[in-house]
């Protein structure tokens, strides 16, 4: 690595201007090692990011997860530069909308009606309003996904400034396979649930029957059931999770990989509850912008077109797996935990949990090899190739390595030159 004298340079003038300097919590300086990641980036290609000194780095981040084709992909940027020339928003809707409407709907299960957004926050947000509208309910019952800044989700986490408290009342959590927590909910607030709003699959697999219970158990209340599929859209398989798992929601929500990076997201589902949305009041100047839905339309041809999924799928099993062993050959409490497609790197401590503490080292030494991760998931794009995965295992290896001796020795504090990775939110 070369320095981070311009991202540093960069980071004090924000520091005058910028709140929070990022306009993303998890892209911020504090969410990675600060004092050994860099800041900021220039530009990105393929599977790298480039930073604003010229380090080169295979990002396994993603910007979060919307790049799925990869950075700079030729094909979605010719699509965004050919609409670019006839203009970006109109007074009156654009042909795209109907275009990728279309193929939204050929595409993912259930899908009958759609609705777009820019975020996946906004997206989860209108779904949520639209089944309360719907129901004439307000009570939720939530497991993963989330508003992310919305006030329904947010109330519950420790980032609840601002938010009136009255609105945690509205909403319970359940547990991931564990259907009885559910039915806890649905027995505590007998017919007053409006929708139960879950990912349908994480980092696990749900156990047999869970999906289908949770699904039987929202019918038989009266409540709307919506899947989050705003990561594991277009990661899974094209149709998402529903069509991997072959299970439908009433209502579902996409976003991230839907425009490799475009500002764009999705609300599908079912006419007779998606046909509230001529009722509710949801609408936005930008919904309709051009150019996101010409890079959305070509991302849908080059899933239906390239084997972006399976490639995804092959290149994270051969990852998991060398991995894992190169671990295990350390004797090191390390692993990966997951899919292939939307795994975890775990640093485990002597009580086998997570260690905060030991991961930011070891991400502090994949860093300076050249390797961006994240406090999230590994996530790969159709541009990662072989190549980079093997590099990725001699960096995993050398920084397993140092973090072994740290452990050993009792010095990981002392070895980490940065700060530990924070938390951005917290229930």
């Amino acid at each position: 690595m070369k320095s981070l004298t311009n991202s540093t340079k960069l980071l004090h003038r924000a520091q005058k201007l910028i709140p929070s300097l990022s306009q993303t919590f998890s892209k911020g300086p504090s969410s990675y090692v600060e004092g050994v990641y860099p800041t900021y980036v220039l530009k990105g290609k393929g599977s790298h990011i480039f930073d604003v000194d010229g380090n080169k780095y295979i990002d396994y981040v993603l910007g979060l997860g919307p790049i799925i084709l990869g950075y700079n992909y030729s094909k979605v940027n010719n699509a965004i530069i050919k609409q670019l020339k006839s203009g970006i928003s109109f007074s009156i809707p654009h042909p795209l909308e109907v275009e990728l409407a279309e193929k939204i709907n050929k595409m993912i299960p259930g899908a009958e009606m759609i609705r777009y957004a820019k975020t996946g926050s906004d997206a989860g947000t209108a779904a949520i309003r639209a089944a309360r509208a719907y129901t004439k309910r307000n009570n939720i019952a939530y497991c993963g996904g989330g508003g992310v800044w919305h006030d329904w989700f947010t109330v519950i986490t420790n980032r609840n400034e601002g938010i009136p408290k009255n609105q945690k009342k509205f909403i319970k959590k359940f547990s991931y396979n564990d259907i009885n927590s559910l039915k806890k909910i649905f027995e505590h607030w007998k017919g007053e649930v409006s929708t139960v709003y879950m990912e349908p699959m994480t980092t696990e697999y749900p156990k047999k029957g869970f999906l289908r219970d949770v699904t039987k158990l929202a019918r038989k209340h009266g409540a709307i059931l919506i899947f989050d599929e705003v990561v594991s859209g277009f990661r899974l398989a094209n149709g998402g999770a529903q069509e991997h798992l072959k299970i439908q929601a009433d209502i579902s929500v996409f976003g991230k990989g839907i425009g490799n990076g475009m500002p764009l997201a999705a609300i599908t589902g079912k006419r007779k509850f998606m046909e509230k949305f001529n009722d509710i009041f949801y609408s936005t100047t930008y919904g309709g912008e051009s150019l996101s839905l010409a890079a959305g339309l070509t991302v849908l041809n080059e899933l239906e077109t390239k084997p972006v999924i399976k490639h995804c799928w092959n290149l994270g099993k051969y990852f998991m797996t060398e991995f894992n062993r190169t671990a295990e050959d350390l004797n090191l409490n390390v692993k990966t935990e997951g899919i292939p497609v939307r795994c975890k790197i775990l640093c485990l401590d002597k009580n086998n949990n997570h260690s905060l503490l030991q991961y930011s080292l070891f991400c502090q030494e994949m860093i300076r090899r050249g390797v961006f991760l994240g406090r999230g998931y590994f996530l790969l794009s159709y541009s990662h190739t072989m190549t980079d995965i093997k590099k990725t295992i001699k960096a995993s290896e050398e920084s397993m390595k140092i973090l072994k001796n740290a452990i050993d020795t009792n010095s990981v504090k002392k070895k980490l030159a940065g700060k530990i990775m924070k938390q951005v939110i917290t229930f």
